[in-house]
């Protein structure tokens, strides 16, 4: 799970790329930290590079198919 410690330094947002679910290998509609929804394993990735591939780690059959959700992004000033 990400952590911070400042929570001044971060935003709330209820934007909806946060609720989009993408598959290995897209690429990334935003730079920042994405979470597969099915284990919980975080991937830091930038803004148009391929999201980690299928192989990237493995799964049990209980967690479904390898995806990323978008759960920090970074805005570049």
């Amino acid at each position: 799970m990400a952590t911070y410690k400042y929570s001044k330094l971060l935003e709330h947002s209820e934007h909806p790329a946060f609720d989009k679910i993408h598959e290995p290998g897209d690429p990334a509609p935003a730079s920042g930290i994405y979470r597969c929804p099915g284990c919980g394993r975080e991937a830091t990735c930038n803004k148009r590079n391929p999201l980690p591939p299928q192989n990237h780690h493995q799964h049990e059959v209980n967690q479904g198919k390898i995806r990323w959700q978008l759960i920090v992004a970074h805005q570049a000033k």
